[in-house]
């Protein structure tokens, strides 16, 4: 994860200097300023260095990206990547990403029925699969894990160990995972660092390295 959140922030640079580049500052590529693309609008892609991006119910764009802001996408809506620094990433109802879905500092969120087809990863930020379907896996460093509600993780889950460098966050705080009822995570559930692992006892996990797992019945683990 390390090597692709490295090659995402001089990725997001590139485009943030190509926007720079734009003095007409409009459209769906802006320096400052959210950007919101409507249902109907030409797909292409949608690019700010401050602000938020918003696509709406049942709009269609290329790649997302912005360095200080949010980015969602509303219920049907779709993109092939999202990508943004700090700022959360949230996919409504039925909202499709091709790609994967990247943050640093942010929270990942999916409401039931949208679909990542790549990796969902942070590196800091509270990561919500709600019903809904990752086909890369889930990646995190100090990050909270929920999968709930007949989700399905396909490529497993990996929290990396904290390291001295640039990605060091809060390494005292144990990050919590829980694997709720009706919930699938198919490949290695691996974990660098210390963590919480709760697993329903309804629910259906690959093989699991570096963690014991802490079995519950019922809705949540109790007290949490």
């Amino acid at each position: 994860m390390k090597a692709r959140l490295f090659l995402l922030l001089p990725l997001l640079l590139l485009t943030t200097a190509c926007v720079a580049g734009d003095d007409s500052d409009s459209g769906m590529d802006k320096i400052n300023g959210s950007v919101n693309v409507e249902a109907g609008q030409p797909a292409g892609n949608a690019s700010t260095i401050n602000g938020s991006i918003h696509v709406a119910d049942n709009a269609k764009i290329e790649d997302a990206s912005t360095v200080n802001g949010s980015i969602s996408l509303g219920a049907r809506a779709s993109a092939k990547s999202a990508n943004t620094v700090n700022g959360s990433i949230k996919l409504d109802a039925g909202a499709q990403v091709a790609k994967g879905i990247e943050s640093v500092n942010g929270a990942l969120t999916l409401s039931p029925g949208a679909d990542v087809g790549g990796h969902a990863t942070n590196v800091n930020g509270h990561i919500s699969i709600d019903g809904a379907h990752v086909g890369g896996g889930l990646e995190t460093v100090d990050g909270d894990i929920d999968i709930t509600g007949n989700a399905r993780v396909d490529g497993g889950i990996l929290v990396h160990k904290p390291d001295n460098g640039w990605f060091h966050f809060g390494t005292e705080r144990v990050p919590v995972v829980t694997i709720g009822p009706g919930a699938t995570v198919n490949g290695t559930l691996k974990f660098e660092r210390e963590v919480k692992l709760y697993v329903s006892d309804k629910a259906h996990v690959g093989q699991i390295v570096g963690a014991k797992p802490i079995t519950f019945t019922g809705e949540q683990p109790a007290g949490e």
